[in-house]
């Protein structure tokens, strides 16, 4: 086994959400693989963001219960998770100036930035776009 450590993943909301979706199996199984990876290799960093996102999405659109819900919100708190703080949010409002983002995607990537994140799987930017140091790619492209 090698000493060196893999690199940081930061898991947007829909890749998490996908690991629900029956009606779009290929993506499911591919949004779950990403996940086992990032477990399996403790790669795997969200944020307060995310996390709150996901509990939102699962309960009104997926239609698990908040207990059940509660306990998903666990398991993905398993990985680091970047809390959302002013300076966060500064960050944030710099990235969406210099990428012209939504302040939510560019929080995302302020997040990822601040857990020293190589790539970001997120369905929601493009696919191979760098912003900074983290690259976003799209586990969908081309599926």
């Amino acid at each position: 086994m090698s000493d060196v450590e893999s690199p940081r993943v930061f898991i947007d909301t829909n890749i998490i959400v996908y690991t629900y979706d029956e009606d779009a199996p290929v993506k499911r199984d591919e949004a779950r693989r990403i996940i086992k990876d990032a477990f399996i290799n403790n790669t795997g960093v969200v944020s307060g963001q995310v996390l709150g996102e996901t509990y939102v999405t699962l309960t009104k659109k997926i239609g698990i219960t908040i207990s059940d819900a509660m306990d998903e919100i666990r398991r993905y708190s398993r990985f680091r998770v970047v809390e959302i703080t002013s300076n966060l949010v500064l960050r944030a409002i710099e990235i969406q100036a210099d990428f012209q983002l939504s302040y939510w995607d560019s929080l995302i990537i302020a997040a990822a930035e601040f857990a020293s994140c190589d790539t970001v799987w997120s369905e929601d930017l493009n696919d191979g776009q760098h912003y900074g140091s983290v690259t976003v790619r799209n586990p969908f492209a081309g599926l």
